[in-house]
């Protein structure tokens, strides 16, 4: 994969968004419901696009928003319904459209009391509590009242001229493909008929409403830390910490952290601007809020010596980036060494409790998890497949390759069941603080003790064509019988652990496995490969796939 030639350096003024003109043709620009690329499409996190494209408008939201009514009537969900935004220059008109509609339906809305931005596993850890937890969900019907689900209109760590829209049931966690499929038909239906069977109410009539609720929830989420991380060792260890928000919706949940628990952590970058100028390009020239990326994170990185551990997130903070002084902690490294502490320092866990992660994760998890005498449950990519687990206790923790992870409360108890980009950061500073060394010394710790691993992944421009073909991949299309030297053992299209469709394919040898599949939020193909023998291995591993792949998908 080439590398930018800018990547990791100041973003140029040309590369900047013109947020006027975005806005402006948010609202007044129409899509052409009979062009793909402009119709509603809920990839592996919601609908993404942007107005600019013609794919995220006012007449999107509006339409995917009434669409949410009618499938919560289905499904007889009557609670509130906690609404997020992060801090793209979309989420706040998105924000608005979705309230004027939600409000419109009859459907109680509960928001941030400032209105300011809100992440995603703080309105997953609403809707827990609205819930009431385990006990609630399984119950069927929250304390004194109806189940609550939410929405949180962001696009992650997409870049600034993106909009997102993600739908959370009442388990808190991001909607399964049935729900995400009703959502996405009925929208287009009403995208088709231009929208005009969508009531709304206007912005200031809508918040002004007895069904807005404007609740304190940021401050409801960091009071409860403690119940998921040990502030107590992080106190008393006094660590030097740092975070940069990316001028995300966690900039407001970290100053809240300091003020509550007095911990010794400077806030590295308190901008909110929604051109993102302050961020370095990504490794492709693009500005890209991935807080798993060295390039991204490259101003952090230049002020790891200052602190003993620091950490990272994207808009919306569901993902997390973990730097130590010797640099950032590949997501698969962290992964690893929080599964090998939370199994052996959480001792009122589920003793039948297993590992959640996605196949296109390293395989230094699967001997982490045997080692702690763990069950490894293996599902596609998509976080939505570790929520069950976590609801029912039979998963402690899932996480994912692309840096997003949760797990259980310390008592076995549901913290979040989307992904949590802030607890994961405050895992680093407890690993750190409990044991004296930073996560990326005990991921050296465990490679001296169960082999090393050798990872990587590699992003293709695809259109929809290619995606498609990359998506229909099956075992049949595979023509060799070894690869990178070693005859092939499995050729995957469904994941082990749940029988799922794979959305493309994994080939696995004894020395090392690749996964090709398309990505579900941006025009993008990806190639995972992981070696236990070597980089040159590696590199071969990628070398072999990538043809395959291209000779297949052309």
């Amino acid at each position: 994969m080439a590398i930018h030639p800018q990547a990791g350096r100041p973003a140029p003024d040309n590369a900047l968004v013109d947020v006027s003109a975005l806005v402006a043709a948010y609202y007044t620009d129409t899509p052409d419901a009979s062009d793909a690329s402009q119709r509603v499409a809920f990839g592996t996190s919601g609908h993404r696009g942007s107005s600019l494209r013609g794919s995220f408008l006012d007449a999107h939201v509006a339409a995917i928003s009434r669409a949410v009514i009618e499938y919560r009537q289905q499904q007889g969900v009557a609670g509130p319904l906690v609404l997020g935004a992060d801090t793209h220059a979309l989420s706040t008109p998105a924000f608005r459209t979705a309230l004027e509609v939600l409000v419109a339906g009859g459907v109680t809305v509960v928001v941030q009391d400032d209105l300011g931005p809100l992440p995603t596993p703080v309105v997953s850890h609403a809707i827990l509590q609205r819930n009431g937890g385990r006990a609630g969900l399984r119950a069927g019907r929250a304390p004194g009242g109806a189940l609550a689900d939410g929405i949180v209109i962001t696009p992650s760590h997409n870049p600034p001229d993106d909009g997102g829209f993600k739908y959370n049931p009442p388990h808190g966690g991001p909607a399964d493909t049935d729900a995400t499929g009703w959502i996405e038909r009925r929208a287009n239906a009403l995208l088709e008929r231009g929208a005009q069977d969508v009531a709304r109410l206007p912005y200031r009539r809508a918040l002004a409403s007895d069904l807005v609720q404007r609740v304190d929830l940021q401050q409801a989420y960091v009071d409860d830390l403690g119940n998921a991380i040990d502030i107590d060792a992080l106190r008393s260890a006094g660590l030097r910490l740092g975070v940069d928000p990316m001028g995300g919706a966690a900039l407001p949940t970290w100053e809240r952290v300091i003020e509550r628990y007095g911990l010794d952590l400077t806030v590295t970058n308190t901008s909110l601007d929604p051109r993102f100028a302050f961020m370095p390009l990504d490794h492709d020239g693009v500005i890209r809020m991935d807080c798993s990326s060295p390039y991204a994170m490259a101003g952090l990185l230049g002020l790891a010596e200052r602190f003993d551990v620091a950490f990272g997130n994207d808009p919306d903070a569901d993902r997390h980036g973990i730097v130590t002084p010797a640099g950032l902690l590949p997501p698969n490294h962290y992964l690893a060494v929080a599964i090998d502490y939370l199994f052996g320092h959480r001792p009122d866990w589920p003793e039948t409790a297993a590992v959640g992660k996605t196949l296109v994760s390293s395989a230094m998890i699967d001997r982490v998890a045997a080692r702690a005498r763990r069950k490894v449950f293996e599902v596609p990519v998509g976080f939505k497949w570790f929520v069950d687990g976590l609801v029912s206790a039979s998963l402690a923790f899932g996480g994912e390759e692309s840096a997003g992870a949760t797990f259980l409360r310390r008592d076995g108890g549901l913290w979040t069941t989307d992904k949590d980009g802030i607890v994961l950061n405050l895992l680093a500073a407890e690993i750190t603080a409990v044991t004296g060394e930073d996560p990326g010394r005990r991921y050296r710790a465990l490679e001296a003790v169960l082999g090393r691993s050798f990872v990587t992944r590699v992003d293709a421009p695809a259109g929809p064509a290619a995606r498609a073909a990359l998506k229909a991949l099956g075992p049949d299309d595979v023509r060799v019988d070894s690869l990178a030297g070693d005859p092939i053992e499995a050729v995957l299209t469904t994941a082990p652990g749940n029988g799922a469709a794979i959305g493309g394919l994994k080939v696995i040898t004894a020395n090392g496995w690749f996964a090709a599949r398309p990505s579900g939020t941006e025009d993008i193909s990806k190639v995972y490969a992981e070696s236990s023998v070597s980089e040159a291995h590696l590199e071969r591993l990628v070398a072999e796939a990538t043809a395959l792949v291209a000779a297949v998908t052309g």
